[in-house]
């Protein structure tokens, strides 16, 4: 049961400082108390866990013009964050953990503006059909995150010109470019601003869980763990990894989401399997590349390795494709 609230608001609008913020936060939660943290990246493409950062985003032209690539912990998609962006994350034990009531707290805050805010699919809030943010979820076990981004005043120029989604998936929304399914806050209420959005979802977090919040204060400890944590998020092997070699790659699109698959086979067998993927269960890449390892390419062994791996029709389908 949530007995205490807690806010914090970062001050730094680097991705991957915010990024380690939002881990030493989720590591730390105390019991009975529902943390809401809020924090800004400077012109940042971050990437879902498992997605392939070449497929998601023109990373040369990013990293040119002083951007930055960072992967967070959950699942989901790819998304642009600038200034004009505000980010959110409740955290809170598990057994606390709340979507429903996390949520309202989001639409309360945007409805108080006059937004028709409202929900739409499996993580996206929207306004007069078009979406305004995107949330993503992550469990640890004992704790949880709910997170995701307020488009205030985003530029819409450099979204679409670094973010690269698949035809697939910007065909499955039934819409031609990135660009169209998006719609600034600012657009629908001319008056909001980042720091008013954020003094209206304090207001909201308080009405909704009936109960007053404090801030967060950071210890020496906690700037001890940050900093151990940055070093983690800004590096290479956790932004890109390894980009196999492979023989064999195949991509889809399902209900659940995308995946693309790398294959590297030899003598009929596979030796190293990559998974990207964009669906919300984060545990699904990594159970599909252990299975597929040391698997023979053929269709019997492929159907027996994937048969208890989530999605595993879909999986096999892709596959056959390709065989």
């Amino acid at each position: 049961m949530i007995e205490r609230l807690a806010t914090y608001e970062s001050g730094s609008f680097d991705p991957f400082r915010n990024l380690a913020v939002e881990q030493h936060l989720l590591e730390t939660v105390g019991s009975g108390c529902c943390l809401l943290y809020l924090w800004q990246n400077r012109n940042t493409v971050v990437i879902g866990r498992n997605q392939n950062p070449w497929a998601e985003c023109r990373v040369s032209l990013l990293e040119s013009e002083g951007g930055h690539l960072a992967r967070r912990l959950s699942g989901g998609g790819a998304v642009y964050h600038d200034l004009g962006n505000l980010n959110f994350t409740f955290l809170v034990p598990t057994a606390d953990y709340d979507l429903g009531k996390q949520q309202r707290v989001l639409l309360e805050a945007c409805r108080s503006f006059g937004i028709p805010a409202e929900l739409s699919g499996r993580n996206d809030l929207t306004a007069d059909g078009r979406k305004f943010s995107g949330n993503a979820f992550y469990h640890n076990g004992p704790r949880s995150y709910h997170h995701g981004t307020l488009l205030v005043d985003v530029d819409g120029e450099k979204l679409t010109r670094y973010l690269t989604p698949s035809k697939a998936k910007l065909a499955s929304k039934g819409v031609p470019s990135v660009r169209s399914r998006v719609v600034n806050l600012v657009e629908l209420c001319p008056g909001i601003t980042v720091d008013g959005l954020k003094r209206a979802l304090v207001a909201a977090f308080e009405a909704v869980y009936g109960l007053t919040s404090a801030p967060w204060t950071c210890t020496e400890a906690d700037e001890r763990r940050v900093d151990e944590l940055r070093e983690h998020y800004a590096s290479w092997a956790w932004r890109y990894g390894q980009k196999l070699p492979f023989t064999c790659r195949a991509e889809g699109r399902f209900a659940w989401g995308g995946v693309e698959l790398q294959l590297a086979v030899n003598e009929g067998v596979i030796q190293r399997a990559a998974v990207y993927s964009d669906d919300m269960d984060f545990t699904f890449p990594p159970a599909l590349e252990a299975a597929l390892v040391g698997c023979r390419f053929d269709s019997d062994a492929l159907s027996l390795a994937v048969q208890r791996v989530p999605h595993g029709a879909d999986i096999l389908a892709l596959l056959k494709q390709e065989g």
